[in-house]
């Protein structure tokens, strides 16, 4: 009776349905009206949640609608564990599915840029590859090692320009330029220390990252980057790699 009870007061609250009302008394006032204030608590709350978690988006697409966006969301996605910092991770798929935000294709990809900073906020605190490590390896030893990304490392890549769509809608910016939604870009989330690092990479360093992500040893991983761009520089992207706390190890 209780789990199903609550299971009941739980799809009310969220907006999905109205079935709990018949187990409320009100002195004053219907239960409805009782329940219409718990559900607008929790609607509320959790708003505000995504709201924190994708302030981009909801600049693009404005408040009113992103409150709308944010309601069906979350009756469509109601909480499945105590957590709030880890709520909201399937907005993007919601997204890419709402019909009337076909017109922002790029939308999707730009909220999942916003969730991988939030999932490298909250990431374990590892300390990031020693450059000193990487150096004692010998150059014949070098194809079969393995880099262990850090618990922070995410990649996006995207068709749309994501990293300079979520550039230039920060806070501090008031008169957004136009964009060319044409060119498709590769964003890599690290986090050295405190700091969250978003920054745009090329398509063979971001092939160069995702064979790593993937588990693929060194080797593997150049020849992943070199096939992607010709032109890629392996020791400018180790460098940057390394400085931004791309790695946490060797394996």
């Amino acid at each position: 009776m209780l789990p199903e009870l609550q299971a009941r007061f739980r799809d009310t609250v969220l907006g999905n349905e109205d079935a709990v009302a018949s187990y409320v008394t009100a002195a004053r006032g219907s239960a409805a009206n009782r329940i219409a204030v718990y559900r607008n608590t929790v609607q509320t709350s959790l708003t505000d949640v995504l709201a924190t978690a994708y302030p981009v988006v909801r600049r693009i697409v404005g408040e009113k609608f992103f409150a709308t966006l944010a309601h069906r969301y979350i009756a469509a996605h109601p909480p499945r564990i105590p957590q709030l910092s880890a709520y909201g991770g399937a907005l993007a798929d919601f997204i890419a599915g709402a019909e009337p935000l076909r017109e922002l294709p790029y939308l999707a990809d730009v909220a999942r840029l916003e969730w991988t900073r939030g999932e490298a906020y909250f990431a374990a605190n590892t300390p990031i590859l020693d450059p000193v490590a990487l150096s004692e390896i010998q150059p014949e030893n070098l194809s079969a090692l393995v880099l262990t990304p850090h618990p922070a490392t995410r990649l996006v890549v995207s068709p749309f320009p994501i990293h300079r769509i979520w550039s230039i809608n920060q806070p501090e910016i008031n008169d957004v330029p136009k964009v060319d939604m044409s060119v498709a870009e590769a964003v890599l989330v690290t986090r050295p220390g405190d700091h969250i690092v978003t920054r745009l990479v090329g398509t063979g360093d971001a092939a160069f990252v995702a064979r790593t992500i993937a588990g693929a040893g060194f080797g593997d991983a150049v020849a992943a980057a070199v096939t992607a761009e010709p032109a890629f520089d392996l020791q400018a992207a180790l460098e940057a790699h390394l400085t931004n706390g791309t790695f946490a190890g060797i394996a």
